[in-house]
Parts: C-alpha cells; sequence; structure tokens
C-alpha cells in the first residue's frame, strides 16, 4: 500500500484534542487492512515526524434511523499515534 491511501483523515474531537495535549498523541482514521509498522511509516513520511507508538483498534459502525428506514453506518480502523518528545503535528495551523 501506499502511505498516502494508509492514513484515511484525522480524527478531530474534544477527546483527542486532550489526548494531543496531555499525552502527545494525535488519532486517524486508516485504511482496515494497514497494520502498525505500514502507519508507523505512513506518518513519519507524511508528517516528517518520529512515532513513539502505535495502537489500533477497530470501530464498530453506528446503526442509525430515519422513521422506519434504518441504516448502518460503515465500520472503520483507528490509529492513536504517540508521538516522540519534541515533535509535533498542527492540523489546523493559524487559526
Amino acid at each position: 500500500m501506499i502511505q498516502y491511501d494508509i492514513i484515511i483523515r484525522p480524527v478531530v474531537t474534544e477527546k483527542t484534542s486532550i489526548q494531543k495535549e496531555d499525552f502527545n498523541q494525535v488519532s486517524f482514521e486508516v485504511d482496515r487492512r494497514a497494520n502498525r509498522v505500514e502507519i508507523r511509516r505512513a506518518i513519519e513520511k507524511i508528517f516528517n515526524v518520529k512515532v513513539a507508538d502505535v495502537k489500533t483498534m477497530q470501530v464498530k459502525g453506528k446503526v442509525k434511523r430515519r422513521g422506519r428506514v434504518v441504516g448502518k453506518r460503515k465500520d472503520w480502523k483507528k490509529a492513536i499515534v504517540s508521538l516522540m518528545p519534541g515533535e509535533r503535528i498542527d492540523f489546523f495551523e493559524g487559526v
């Protein structure tokens, strides 16, 4: 897999903002077939940072309803990347 295909998008929530400030961790939605080694290499190459640790988890899609119609969001994979001390990834620079 190519590095740019592995990382889909950053996950930006209130919880991930706290993780970023307190523990120097950043969360990403990644390709479901990617493993920790591929994720580490992709993050290091794309953002030019050193990665200390990668934790992954499978997130089950929520069941949603619109009246009688029941649908389901897709399942996805989440990676929590711990960066080495002194390293940073800024998604919203100058905001």
